[in-house]
């Protein structure tokens, strides 16, 4: 497992971000996947230490493609020079939330956790129910001190608390949003051992556990919308 390969192709693809490029170095994107495929399959291991839930996975159906949709993007360069994966207990599903992983050099990359999909309105709305019926439980995991140490909860939000909510409750602030999610940055230097990584990753993703547990309580029963 080498993980400067991975740091060494997706710097590559980076700086050529073209097609012409990309298909000429086939080979070393074989090489950079398959490196990245032997690590979350570690890294799935570290995690089913403390969730059990994720170990029957398979490293190739969580990652995502390269190949970025610029419909309706302004940047239209037709990679996104990362290797992204989500890992829980349905894959790369973003329903139940789970563990996921973004590798992308120069200072982008993160562990991240919880619900980034704020499309889903269903999902929204469940969660923030849930926040409503169940504050204590959400304050005593966002004030942990493990969980401060590492995370500050993230998310789209509404410029206002939904009619329906107390404006002026504890939790306000959190009602107002539409995706709640964790992330937790890392070097490129970081990345470069990977055993002490994968470690390191582990104990992260285990103080992420807990806020993980909570969303997918939240959003039991919840059905992802056919395509």
């Amino acid at each position: 497992m080498d993980t400067q390969i991975i740091i060494g192709y997706l710097s590559e693809l980076e700086k050529n971000n073209n097609r012409e490029w990309y298909h000429a170095h086939k080979e070393e994107y074989k090489k950079a996947n398959a490196e990245f495929e032997s690590f979350l399959q570690e890294l799935i291991m570290e995690i089913g230490k403390f969730d059990n839930s994720v170990i029957h996975n398979i490293p190739k159906n969580l990652t995502f493609k390269l190949v970025r949709d610029t419909r309706f993007s302004h940047d239209k360069s037709p990679y996104n020079p990362a290797f992204r994966a989500h890992i829980s207990a349905m894959g790369k599903l973003p329903v139940p939330v789970g563990y996921y992983i973004m590798i992308k050099p120069g200072g982008q990359s993160f562990l991240g956790g919880g619900l980034f999909a704020d499309m889903f309105k269903e999902a929204t709305n469940m969660v923030r129910a849930y926040i409503a019926s169940n504050p204590c439980e959400w304050d005593k995991i966002i004030h942990a001190p493990q969980f401060e140490e590492y995370f500050t909860v993230k998310g789209t939000a509404l410029k206002r608390v939904p009619a329906g909510y107390d404006k002026d409750c504890p939790q306000a602030e959190y009602l107002k949003y539409k995706s709640w999610y964790l992330e937790y940055p890392f070097s490129d230097g970081e990345l470069a051992d990977a055993n002490s990584f994968l470690t390191k990753a582990g104990k992260i993703f285990e103080a992420m556990k807990p806020f993980n547990d909570y969303l997918n309580h939240a959003l039991a029963g919840f059905q992802m919308p056919e395509r």
